[in-house]
């Protein structure tokens, strides 16, 4: 089984109080594809990506993992090949060291101490944060606690990393060097944020989201430089490619 192809086949989704919020969804993204999925509050972005995770389930329609369905029996395998960082670490950090929350997914699939330590060195090796590792996580800034949510999805070894407003109240230093973390992984990477410049400078495709259903597909470039598709769902083009506000000259 490829475990790197993430296809959404028509999918619908409504919430017990009757909102649609994904209506007849479809796209798929490949291995190595570094997606960003963006659209106005509201849009549907989030519950996409608790459907993708398997903490919703649609109502019609399909999730695959490569050739496997997303369904209540398979979430397992499922949650072993695809990994989530949240919009706010504080949701991932919850031990007290930095050490232990990236290594209780590992503890938690029963591999060996020395196993558990090869993964936990690791990850934290390539967020750059090794020396961060008996610190506990609440002393630690918000650019390190993101680095920290980061190491403890990579411990699990997913091949699909999915990451939920990375770039959401960091500094810019600590944004730029998120920035630079998030090009230097080979996964494919899907990410989900308002911040279009950081999509601009991480994803080589974008998905825009408008009122649950695909309003675009495509190259970042294209689809951040096209100001009328941006401006109907809610967005605006990214700083980086916005004229000059003095003397209108193009970047």
């Amino acid at each position: 089984m490829s475990h790197h192809k993430l296809e959404v086949k028509n999918v619908q989704f409504r919430y017990p109080d009757g909102h649609e919020a994904v209506k007849d969804m479809s796209f798929s993204i490949y291995h190595g594809e570094a997606v960003g999925i963006i659209g106005a509050n509201g849009a549907g972005k989030s519950t996409l990506l608790m459907l993708l995770m398997g903490v919703h389930f649609p109502e019609s329609g399909q999730v695959l993992v490569g050739d496997v369905q997303i369904t209540k029996k398979t979430l397992p395998m499922i949650r072993q090949r695809l990994g989530m960082v949240f919009q706010d670490p504080d949701d991932q950090l919850f031990m007290t060291s930095v050490y232990d929350d990236v290594a209780f997914g590992p503890r938690n699939n029963q591999l060996t101490e020395a196993e558990v330590e090869n993964r936990v060195m690791k990850a934290l090796d390539l967020v750059g944060i090794p020396h961060l590792r008996e610190r506990a996580p609440f002393k630690l800034s918000g650019g390190e606690k993101r680095a920290a949510a980061i190491a403890t999805v990579l411990s699990m070894e997913p091949d699909i990393l999915i990451m939920d407003e990375p770039s959401s109240a960091l500094d810019p230093k600590s944004r730029r060097r998120l920035i630079n973390l998030l090009n230097s992984f080979e996964h494919t990477k899907i990410i989900t944020s308002h911040d279009l410049d950081m999509v601009l400078d991480t994803c080589n495709r974008v998905i825009v989201i408008k009122d649950g259903k695909v309003a675009a597909d495509g190259k970042t470039f294209d689809i951040l430089s096209d100001a009328e598709l941006l401006d109907t769902c809610g967005l605006e083009v990214p700083l980086a490619l916005q004229n000059c506000p003095a003397c209108g000259a193009s970047k």
